[in-house]
């Protein structure tokens, strides 16, 4: 299991690796996400996983469906504990706008990225 060191490590290099390895699962979400994780080791990203092929990119391009924001400490959790993101959410840590049923929906492909 590919465990990254901080989300930056995940955004920059993890996910753009599972993205090519696994194109067609990330394409089941079918969904655009921004990523706001603050605190040290984090930063803006946008997946966009209705493009062929998907893709990850820094910043935010203004087309998100859904839009996360989290601590770069809680995002860790989340990836370690799938069952953390409600816990987080209902705590007012993990914040969603946008669709929040996409968020749901990225769970199952955070499994896929931290599978490697």
């Amino acid at each position: 299991m590919a465990t990254p060191k901080d989300a930056k490590d995940m955004f920059d290099n993890l996910m753009p690796q599972a993205l090519a390895k696994h194109p067609d699962k990330a394409r089941e979400v079918d969904a655009i996400y921004f990523f706001d994780i603050t605190g040290e080791g984090g930063g803006q990203w946008t997946v966009d996983l209705t493009a062929d092929p998907p893709s990850v990119n820094a910043g935010d391009a203004g087309n998100a469906q859904c839009s996360i924001t989290v601590s770069n400490e809680d995002f860790q959790t989340m990836l370690s504990d799938p069952q953390a993101g409600m816990q987080l959410f209902f705590q007012g840590k993990l914040q969603v706008t946008g669709d929040p049923m996409l968020a749901t929906k990225l769970q199952q492909f955070l499994e896929v990225v931290t599978a490697g």
